[in-house]
């Protein structure tokens, strides 16, 4: 059904639901999809994202990770 909606979509649209798709690829039930999304959307009622916001956002998308190379620790920087 989403490829026959994605067909009809302009090209710009298309990428933006692209992007969304994958953003929220790593979530694994129907409930964190809906908590991430009402989340960036409470984020963004005010039109600005603050640091924290978009650091805490990142964090519930799952897109930080910690490098376990040499006992590290430390984010790897992406």
């Amino acid at each position: 059904m989403l490829n026959i909606l994605m067909r009809f979509l302009p090209a710009d649209k298309r990428a933006l639901l692209n992007l969304a798709l994958r953003m929220v690829a790593s979530l694994d039930t129907a409930e964190e999809r809906k908590a991430v999304a009402d989340y960036g959307l409470k984020m963004l009622d005010d039109g600005k994202v603050t640091i924290i916001e978009w650091s805490a956002f990142g964090k519930r998308l799952g897109v930080f990770k910690l490098e376990e190379k040499n006992g590290g620790g430390k984010s790897d920087g992406r």
